[in-house]
Formats: structure tokens, sequence, C-alpha cells
């Protein structure tokens, strides 16, 4: 691949895991209200004291002294300048300074850009300074894993990508407690192919970007949708850089007879597949868009095609916008996202990655003057039944690969927006709760432990 090429090939990677940040180890100053009294409330949702003043003395800890925090935000902004995860961290942290901060303590963000290909760079900066890693993602997340567990780093991601970091050592994913043996998607996958569109189970479609990370989320889909009783007639790959006419791809897609299409790479070129199947008149039951798909950008860029086909995306156990009416929670994200960053799309990254703001925040208030990377990480993974605050389904943190039930959430995009599909939801009118979920029988990897490099959980401090 010829070096532009290969530029072309890697931003594409990254734009497929929406990352947001600035420059690595810059430093993002927040709003922290006046002295110790609060200007804000620290409660959110159904969650009391999140946020809140307090006298707190010096601390040992990396990152902590008797007035600061320093909380590293991993990102890819060199490549993306998607601003979802920068977004999150500026809103949280002005509105939890205002309220008080930890106990009196300001939270500091590191911004921690890794470029897509400067991960581990990023994650031995973060080693030397940060307290914890909170709010962030990385396409390429596995090359730092290994760097962020020799130093003892916990993290509470807003989105895991590559296998070596699913569900590895001192991680603790606030929407999600899925590792990466199981289909988080079964549930919608399941509604997809036998209630809302059975048609659809003998034609399904797909198309994978090719690059190692959604061909092999291609590989476990192919695999649980065939234990499912499913049949794929048509499956491709595109180039990640993108191609300039998606007319090959519809008219193979139209020529299979495909009625339900799985999509796994860049919204954009969704949308602009979209537009010609569109133009030829070839109407899916379905389109998989997937939950990157769950933003403004998508929804301008398939304007087109939106009256046309049925786009849906499985939000998991996280609860979207569109249900402000009906969880608290919700609304106080929409109103405090307008009053810190007014200017701000609240994506599916950005909702993700202010659940594990408030699981961080929570439990470091919780430590009161023991604030250490243990008592946090520890305080977190005893919450059992996890919603934060409203803004999801209940998990339970303390089992985070048992068989537990698992929720999922389908959202319709249309002209009008982002719209709750006719999915049955048994919960909080919200989610649709109860199933399991597919475990794969292919060895896919594992993820990285503590044993890995030489250390276990009673190393952290």
């Amino acid at each position: 691949m010829k070096p532009q090429r290969t530029v072309v090939a890697l931003m594409a990677i990254a734009l497929l895991i929406a990352g947001c940040g600035r420059e690595g180890g810059s430093r993002e100053e927040t709003s922290t209200g006046g002295g110790n009294a609060p200007a804000a409330s620290g409660d959110f949702g159904t969650l009391t004291d999140v946020c809140k003043p307090g006298d707190p003395g010096a601390s040992s800890a990396q990152g902590v002294t008797d007035t600061e925090i320093e909380i590293g935000v991993f990102s890819d902004i060199g490549f993306t300048k998607n601003p979802d995860f920068v977004d999150a961290a500026k809103v949280f942290t002005s509105w939890c300074n205002a309220a008080g901060g930890i106990n009196g303590r300001k939270i500091s963000t590191n911004l921690r850009d890794a470029k897509l290909m400067e991960v581990r760079q990023r994650m031995l900066e973060a080693c030397r300074e940060d307290f914890f890693l909170v709010g962030g993602s990385a396409a390429l997340d596995g090359l730092g894993v290994k760097d962020r567990l020799n130093c003892l780093l916990p993290e509470f991601p807003a989105q895991v990508t590559q296998t070596a970091n699913t569900g590895s050592d001192l991680q603790l994913n606030a929407g999600s407690t899925m590792s990466e043996n199981v289909n988080p998607y079964t549930g919608f996958q399941d509604w997809l192919i036998n209630t809302a569109y059975p048609d659809s189970k003998g034609a399904i479609g797909m198309i994978n970007g090719d690059n190692p990370i959604t061909k092999v989320m291609g590989e476990k889909l192919t695999e649980s949708l065939k234990a499912a009783g499913a049949t794929i007639t048509y499956s491709d790959l595109y180039p990640i850089s993108g191609v300039p006419d998606w007319t090959p791809y519809a008219q193979a897609i139209k020529a299979a007879n495909v009625k339900g299409l799985i999509f796994f790479g860049e919204f954009r070129y969704l949308a602009k597949l979209e537009e010609v199947l569109t133009s030829m008149n070839y109407k899916l039951d379905w389109i998989d868009a997937n939950s990157n798909s769950y933003n403004e950008i998508f929804l301008d860029a398939a304007k087109t095609s939106l009256g046309y086909q049925n786009n849906l995306a499985d939000l998991t156990d996280t609860a979207p916008l569109s249900a402000a009416d009906k969880l608290p929670a919700v609304q106080q994200l929409k109103d405090l996202y307008a009053e810190y960053s007014p200017d701000s799309d609240i994506t599916f990254q950005g909702l993700k990655a202010f659940g594990a703001w408030l699981l961080f925040a929570k439990s470091a208030t919780a430590c009161g003057d023991d604030l250490t990377r243990a008592c946090v990480y520890n305080t977190a993974a005893k919450e059992t039944e996890w919603t934060g605050g409203g803004l999801q389904a209940p998990v339970d943190l303390s089992k985070p690969f048992a068989e537990q039930p698992r929720c999922f959430n389908v959202q319709r995009a249309t002209p009008e927006g982002w719209q709750a599909a006719d999915f049955g939801p048994n919960t909080d009118g919200v989610f649709n709760c109860g199933f399991t979920p597919y475990r794969y029988t292919a060895d896919f990897g594992k993820p990285t432990t503590l044993a890995d490099v030489g250390k276990s959980l009673a190393d952290l401090k």
C-alpha cells in the first residue's frame, strides 16, 4: 500500500471507533465554581452526592493533590476530529467541579491523543501522571494494555475495541459487562430475524471494512447468526479508505435479494451506499447501521434515504435521548450539555463516556479521604445494580463475565431524528431485558491479565 493510501486507510479505521480529545498530554481546564461552596447540585438522576464539596488533606496517590485529581482521557483526535469524548469530559467535569468536585478536589483532564498509532506513547505518559483513565477510547487500544497493567492504572472506558483490551484486568465498563467471548447484540439479532422481520432470516447480507477490527466483528457475528439459524446470502469487504462508487455493491446486494443488511464500517460510507440503493428503488427490510451511527452526522449524510430505508441501531443497555420523558437522568444530561457545551451533539459515544464518568465520581466520592486507585476500583466493582442514575439498564459490575440477563434497545433513524422502534420494551418502557448472549465457540483471542505482566490485584494500591 502506498504511503498516502496507508494514511487514508488508518484514518478510516480510526473513524470506526468514534474518539476525541486534544494533543496528547494537554490539560483541559474546566469551570470549578467559587471556593468550596457548590454552585450546582451534585445529584444526578437517582444518584446522590456524585460530587460534593469537602476539605481534603494531602494524598500520596499519583495524580492527586489536596486540591486536584488528574484523569486521563484517551482519544484519536489527531485522526477523527470527532469531539464526542472531549465533550462528555468537559460537560461532566464542569458540572462536577461546580458542585464541589470530589470531596473538594477539582477534576482536571489530561487528554491523551493517541493519533491512532501512538497508543503506547500516550499510555506511558498516563502511567507517569494520571490517577485513573476515564471516559475515553482508542481504536488500537490493545497496543497499550500491557503498559497500563504494568503501571497498575485502572480504567473506566467509554468503549473498548481490540480483543487484548476487551475485558482486560483493572477495567470496568460502566455501560456493559460483556466479555470478548459473547455477542452483546444477541437480543437485537434475534428480534430482527425471528420477531420483527422473520422473512429476512434466510437472506442476510453483510459488508465489512477490510481491516482487522471490523473483519473480526464480521466473523463473530457470522458465527452467531448461523447458530441462530440465519442464512447469509451475501458477504463482501470494502477498501477501508472507501470507494468512489458504491453502485457495484448495491447491485450485488440486489442480485442476492438481500433483505437484511449488516454494515460494519464508517457510517458516512453506509449513507453513500444507501443513496445508491434508494436510487435503484431497492428497499431492504432492515439495515443494521450499528450504534456508531447514533448521531446527527449520520442523519444529515443519509437524509435522502431516511424516509425509504429502514435504518436501525442497537444501543444495548444505554438509554436513548428519546427516553427523556421516561427517565429524568436523560433529560438532566441534555440540560447539562445545553449549559456547559450547547453546540455539542450528544452521541452514543458521549452517552457511554458520561456513564463512565459517573461511575468514577460516585466511587471516588464514596472513598472519602481514602482516595486511592484500589479504593475507587474496588468500590465501583461492588455495584450490583448500576444504572448510572437512570442512563442505562441495570448491570452487575461485581460479576462482569457472569451469565446475567442482558438488555437491548432499538432506535430507528427517521427524517425527524432517531426514534424508538417497536421492539417490545419490558424495563422502564425503554429496554427489552432478559436475553442470554450467545457465546462464541471460535477462538478470537483472550484479554490481557495482570498475570501476563507479572502482577496481581494485590499490587493495586
